[in-house]
């Protein structure tokens, strides 16, 4: 079933078509939440806040996006709006990602095996959760969920150079990071 079909069928009350949509982009949603907010609990409260404002809007969906993209903006927006009535952007977890590990890994090799076990994954999720918040978004959404900058761009709301900046800007972060990381650890 294509989006425009769903779409259909959610909007003539077949609820069940809206429960396949949840679940086909729950995890979407948690990985932007989670990026933006410190607690699971309330992680899990703004992700369900994210669907009944989707389910509410639906009929505005026009398809100028992919639905995943307006989904996604959506997640963003909120968990942002969030935020700013609590006036707090804290630092949180990161799931695991192979490509960040690549991308990131591979960088700060300098003759010596730097393939990511457990113990390096976790050095490189604490190290992602030490950047600032968009810093975190850019990345969740680029390596993660792998939107394309032109759907970062439409998430957020950040011009398509500002997204591949901030990319940037990230990743030479992390790899500084673990460069004097992986120098503390090997001496």
């Amino acid at each position: 079933m294509n989006d425009a079909e769903l779409i259909k069928q959610i909007i003539n009350g077949n609820m069940s078509a809206f429960g396949y949509l949840v679940s086909i982009h729950q995890k979407l949603v948690l990985h932007i939440v989670r990026r933006m907010v410190l607690s699971d609990d309330e992680a899990a409260d703004i992700c369900q806040d994210v669907f009944v404002k989707v389910f509410q809007k639906l009929g505005e969906f026009r398809g100028q996006a992919k639905l995943s993209t307006w989904i996604a903006s959506i997640a963003y927006h909120h968990a942002v709006n969030h935020l700013r009535k609590r006036k707090r952007l804290q630092e949180v977890s990161m799931d695991d990602s192979p490509a960040l590990e690549r991308e990131v890994g591979g960088a700060v090799d300098d003759g010596r095996s730097f393939t990511l076990d457990e113990d390096g994954r976790r050095l490189l999720l604490r190290k992602v959760e030490e950047l600032p918040q968009h810093y975190r978004v850019v990345l969740t959404l680029f390596y993660l969920e792998e939107f394309s900058y032109k759907e970062i761009e439409e998430v957020t709301g950040m011009p398509e150079g500002t997204v591949k900046s901030y990319l940037a800007r990230a990743r030479n972060m992390l790899r500084e990071k673990l460069t004097f990381a992986k120098e503390e650890i090997w001496g």
